[in-house]
């Protein structure tokens, strides 16, 4: 059975330009027809202006806003990432005021003007898309603080029968019952606290018989990204987590069940 429209969602591309053009290569020989990006454009990595030519004006890539992406696209003066700790709030400054720096105002108007969720119907399944949640742009979905009842009510509310988020950095998926599904996508732009260098995506087929989700992993030349890193002078914390595969930052937020798993 062949499929009739394959669809490749994937989140925080954070400047990792290197990596958003090895997946847009390696979904494009998957057989994806359409690329959606839930948001986060910049942070973390090198060289904003470099990820704009894989997404700007390109008839199959569909790029949604988040947080990111209206704090940069409206000058503010924070990323708002929803970030409570100090130290967190320091790193994710230091991140932050890099990218504005280094966005021409040409792709942070483009960035202002960005749609902040998308609605389908594939495969006879409504289907919404947005950055943290239905609820608030910048809002965790995590899967240990995540319950059943919650997902059915947040499907439920917003009318959809698959949720597709990113935001946390961590990609996870939950099926209920009913065959309702919230799916965090994880991000492109660095690796999801797990000691692997790959980051994550979605590959979503339509078929004859309906929609199947499937979580896929990337590997891309990430000692390439962590020289650019160290060569724009990047703090050292963001490289690390770049050639280790773990958080050193923005560790705060995570629930005691992520945290654990990391070694900081």
């Amino acid at each position: 059975m062949s499929n009739l429209k394959t669809h490749c969602i994937f989140g925080g591309i954070y400047n990792n330009y290197i990596s958003l053009e090895a997946l847009l290569e390696k979904a494009s020989k998957e057989g994806a027809d359409t690329f959606f990006c839930l948001g986060d454009i910049g942070g973390f990595g090198p060289h904003p202006d470099r990820v704009f030519p894989f997404i700007k004006d390109k008839e199959d890539v569909f790029v949604m806003q988040g947080n990111y992406d209206h704090s940069i696209g409206n000058r503010l003066d924070d990323c708002a990432c929803g970030y409570v700790d100090p130290k967190d709030q320091a790193f994710a400054q230091i991140s932050y005021d890099y990218t504005l720096q280094n966005t021409s105002d040409v792709n942070k108007d483009w960035l202002r003007d960005l749609p902040t969720n998308y609605r389908f119907n594939w495969g006879g399944k409504n289907i919404l898309m947005a950055h943290g949640s239905p609820r608030r742009t910048n809002e965790f979905l995590w899967e240990s603080t995540c319950s059943d009842t919650f997902i059915s009510y947040l499907l439920t509310k917003n009318e959809c029968d698959i949720l597709f988020v990113t935001h946390t950095g961590i990609p996870w998926i939950r099926r209920l019952d009913d065959g309702r599904m919230l799916v965090n996508v994880g991000v492109i732009g660095r690796p999801p606290n797990d000691g692997s260098f790959d980051v994550d995506y979605i590959l979503v087929h339509e078929d004859e018989k309906g929609l199947s989700v499937e979580a896929k992993r990337l590997s891309y030349d990430y000692e390439r990204l962590a020289k650019e890193m160290e060569d724009e002078n990047l703090p050292d914390e963001f490289v690390e987590t770049v050639r280790t595969g773990w958080w050193t930052t923005c560790l705060e937020v995570l629930p005691s069940k992520e945290r654990d798993i990391g070694p900081f």
